[in-house]
């Protein structure tokens, strides 16, 4: 999944700001439109919307960006079908970038997703290049 640059917008100018905050405190309905029509929005991606409305309304500048899936170790590992050792021997080594959350470290899902593809290409170029060996020295 390609992530969108993080985006930086400045707060509201304070009428702007104050009439918002007063829209949102005298309603629970929040209702979407995009090209006209509505969209009803699950309760987490509602409770975003009304947040964000929340700070502009408060005249807070807002930046607004995408979050990767981070796996843990022992999930990245399952996913991959290594061993968690194998895994924290692979992060050590740079072959499979890492980022660490205090002292526990996180892999991105699309990360272990090239390495298994990556994997997978090599083990097919191994196939083929035994098999070539292979009618090769058949023949001798």
């Amino acid at each position: 999944m390609a992530l969108i640059a993080p985006r930086v917008t400045a707060g509201l100018p304070a009428e702007d700001a104050q009439k918002l905050q007063y829209a949102l405190n005298g309603s629970d309905d929040i209702t979407v439109f995009v090209d006209g029509t509505v969209h009803r929005l699950p309760p987490q991606a509602r409770d975003a919307v009304v947040d964000l409305l929340s700070r502009f309304s408060r005249g807070e500048a807002v930046t607004v960006s995408s979050v990767e899936e981070m796996l843990t170790t022992s999930k990245a590992a399952e996913l991959a079908g290594i061993s968690h050792t194998y895994l924290r021997n692979m992060t050590d080594r740079g072959e499979i970038p890492v980022e660490y959350r205090g002292t526990h470290r996180r892999i991105r899902l699309a990360d272990i997703m090239a390495w298994l593809e990556k994997q997978k290409k090599n083990s097919t170029a191994d196939g083929a290049a035994g098999a070539e060996h292979d009618g090769a020295t058949d023949g001798s």
